[in-house]
């Protein structure tokens, strides 16, 4: 970008241009979350409406700003890819990585390929030249997930436990392998001839067993140096996590290992050990990946014209669809036969692997390049995206519901209980649901018969909170936090059944 922002024709100077920056960034940025809840509503992933409202406020939309840097872009994308992957990687529990590691692994490495070269077929068919259209291929080959629990978060629904923890780590570990084709296959399109399909797997494994070992060191050294240097301020600690990100991300890209493994490991190992002021890092990092993907969609919908959607809006569609209701449920189809996926967990998985963030700041890349037909790339890459999204995005939540996949979620207290700390404490801070089917419900705490370390510490009833006064009683409906000692776990869940948490 150059020292002056250019709305429609008019130039404007410092200090004014920053300000006109900043002002016009915080309308498209408040514009997209208010909208957000309308795209709730309609079940459309909510980064598909931050793109729209950055087309909008493009050169040939409504704003007239004018944006062609794709350098910026790529950057921008690269670190909003980083911080969105790292918290994936906080939250995601080493227990889905043991139970679905070995499909979503199978998906995430030779599905990605599978899908590469499916599309890369009718791609060649519409106009591009076979470099060109694996090219294409591998630039739309990874899932968005983080799409699929926006759209269910947004339907009040929950997905049962397997088939969530797949379609989690399959989109974790699944940028790596694009990314990398996509580099390659960019490599081959300006050198035509330079790759091959054995030296592009050798890659592969390279890059992604650097970016796994250093993912992992990463991970693990974070959590010897929180333990060991505790930090004079709890402010302090999201700014070394954010640090580590950065590092488990670039270090291992200079190291030409896979950054985004890297740092999807690292934010995992990070999320499963002994964090100080554990929830509030969590809601820190969730922050940033929120303002990270608003941001990245803002700025990749700048850079879209319409005016060049129209040429590719025929093949756009048609790739979209096949990629949709062939390519995605074929490969899925195949790399889970193994497993013994029941069918209708097989069609789910296969219907609701959404492209998101990912394949945009990819296309930007033979763009940034140079290579030839990158801009006609681009462009179908955005009608993928796009159609997509409205496609099976649209219609999780009904497919959901129509094949039973949901989880039975109890409902979410209107309060929540934390402890934040900087060094780990003995005993746990558990919450639970008061079902009318439990013992305890209808009795007055002073009834019940605690052990010397347990206590509850506060009741929530409805928008109320109630003090846990011996002669309070338990009702259905009640969300009870009880501190308990780890020896008394097993006593706390036999009276008051599964904490909410798990």
């Amino acid at each position: 970008m150059t020292d002056e922002l250019t709305w429609g024709t008019m130039p404007t100077s410092e200090p004014f241009a920053t300000a006109l920056l900043l002002a016009i960034a915080g309308l498209l940025m408040g514009a997209s979350v208010l909208f957000s809840r309308a795209s709730n509503r309609i079940g459309v992933p909510i980064v598909l409406l931050f793109l729209i409202i950055g087309m909008l406020a493009g050169a040939e939309g409504l704003g007239r700003i004018e944006f062609e840097d794709y350098g910026f872009a790529f950057r921008l994308g690269s670190l909003a890819l980083a911080l969105i992957l790292f918290d994936g990687g906080l939250n995601t529990p080493l227990a889905a990585l043991r139970r679905t590691w070995a499909p979503a692994g199978l998906l995430a490495t030779v599905g990605v390929a599978l899908t590469a070269a499916l599309i890369a077929v009718p791609a060649h068919y519409w106009g591009l030249s076979w470099p060109q259209a694996l090219l294409l291929g591998a630039v739309v080959s990874s899932t968005h997930a983080a799409s699929v629990f926006a759209v269910l978060r947004g339907s009040g629904l929950q997905l049962k436990r397997r088939v969530g923890t797949t379609l989690e780590l399959e989109s974790g570990l699944n940028d790596p392998v694009a990314v990398i084709l996509t580099v390659a296959l960019t490599a081959n399109l300006l050198d035509p001839g330079q790759a091959d399909a054995s030296g592009i797997a050798l890659d592969v494994v390279r890059e992604l067993a650097l970016g796994a070992a250093l993912g992992v060191g990463v991970g693990y050294g974070g959590r010897e140096l929180l333990r060991r240097f505790p930090l004079p301020t709890g402010g302090l600690y999201p700014a070394l996590t954010l640090a580590l990100a950065l590092l488990a991300y670039g270090v291992t890209t200079l190291l030409h290992g896979s950054g985004f493994l890297a740092v999807y490991l690292a934010g995992m190992i990070l999320g499963n050990g002994p964090l100080p002021y554990h929830n509030g890092l969590l809601r820190v990092h969730d922050a940033l990946a929120w303002l990270a993907q608003i941001g990245m969609f803002l700025i990749l919908g700048l850079l879209v014209f319409p005016s060049g959607l129209v040429e590719v809006a025929g093949p756009g569609v048609g790739l979209a669809l096949l990629l949709a209701f062939v390519a995605r449920p074929l490969v899925v189809a195949l790399c889970l036969a193994p497993f013994g996926y029941p069918r209708v967990e097989t069609l789910y998985i296969g219907w609701v692997g959404l492209r998101g963030a990912v394949p945009i700041v990819l296309a930007t890349y033979p763009v940034l390049v140079g290579a030839p037909g990158a801009e006609r790339i681009f462009h179908l890459v955005f009608f993928i995206v796009v159609v997509n999204a409205l496609v099976p995005g649209g219609t999780v939540a009904w497919v959901t519901r129509r094949l039973g996949l949901q989880k039975a979620e109890l409902p979410a207290p209107h309060a929540v209980l934390a402890i934040e700390s900087r060094l780990p404490l003995e005993g746990e801070l558990l919450s639970f649901y008061i079902d009318e089917a439990l013992v305890v419900a209808g009795i007055a705490l002073e009834e019940l018969d605690f052990p010397e370390g347990s206590s509850v510490m506060l009741i929530v009833r409805g928008n109320r909170l109630v003090a846990p006064k011996g002669s309070a009683t338990l009702e259905p409906g009640d969300h009870v936090y009880v501190v308990t000692q780890a020896e008394d776990r097993g006593l706390m869940q036999l009276m008051f059944g599964r904490p909410e948490a798990e």
